[in-house]
């Protein structure tokens, strides 16, 4: 079965309703949480996912919210921090691969690392059993997706599209699918522009999807109540799971 890895803003509106939203979202169909870390310049990130950053930074997030609502998570769920490098290299690479393995965290994503930086912490993230999810763009060549994806964990996150998230542009990745396959076995997550129109189609010749603006335009949503909003995103949770099966 394909699977689904759902991107939530970490403490918005509030850590309660992320920690209620997650543990629902386990019997959604959702396989991965994203817990997407607050960040000023989401440099990777469409305006939905950064109207979100702002919010939730404008009511006071820190990280010791990440930390609380892992705690609450990542026992229950696959959990995964997803945030910029700025705020994990603030206090220390280190200590917050020790923090995520202390909590049940499975890995990073952290989309502004270039591959050959994040080399520098690999022998850390797998010295402590915390993936460092590996990218790659539709770009790459044959040479740099043997590279990239040589020692790749978990799943490697494949970018449908040169650009942000939420954009909804569309790629033809069959190649870059091939040539992955021919030097991995690891499984590949298709990421940006996924969505409830897009996900059948974009799930083709992948194993799982990610969505991230999808869900977050529900929260940002400030005519729904939260126990509304929670609804609606099990619910387009659910029809994306079956779509993409």
């Amino acid at each position: 079965m394909k699977k689904l890895v759902a991107y939530i803003t970490c403490a918005y509106p509030d850590k309660n309703f992320t920690e209620d939203l997650i543990l629902s979202l386990k019997e959604n169909g959702v396989d991965f949480v994203e817990l997407g870390v607050p960040f000023s310049d989401p440099v990777a990130d469409g305006p939905v996912i950064e109207e979100a950053n702002l919010k939730a930074l404008q009511n006071g997030f820190r990280m010791r919210d990440l930390f609380e609502v892992s705690q609450k998570v990542a026992k229950e769920i696959d959990t995964l921090w997803m945030g910029y490098f700025n705020p994990f290299y603030k206090n220390g690479v280190d200590f917050h691969i020790n923090k995520a393995k202390e909590l049940g965290v499975k890995g990073f994503i952290i989309p502004d690392l270039p591959y050959e930086e994040a080399c520098s912490y690999k022998d850390e993230f797998d010295k402590n059993g915390i993936t460092l999810i590996d990218f790659v763009a539709p770009t790459d060549s044959k040479k740099r997706i043997k590279t990239v994806t040589k020692d790749a964990k978990t799943f490697i996150y494949l970018v449908a599209y040169a650009g942000i998230t939420g954009a909804g542009k569309s790629e033809n990745l069959s190649e870059v699918i091939a040539n992955i396959r021919e030097v991995s076995d690891t499984e590949i997550f298709l990421g940006f522009g996924v969505n409830e129109k897009t996900a059948k189609e974009k799930s083709k010749n992948v194993d799982g999807v990610i969505v991230g603006s999808a869900f977050v335009k529900i929260l940002l949503d400030d005519n729904l109540t939260k126990s509304k909003k929670i609804d609606n995103i099990l619910k387009l949770a659910s029809f994306i799971k079956a779509e993409i099966n």
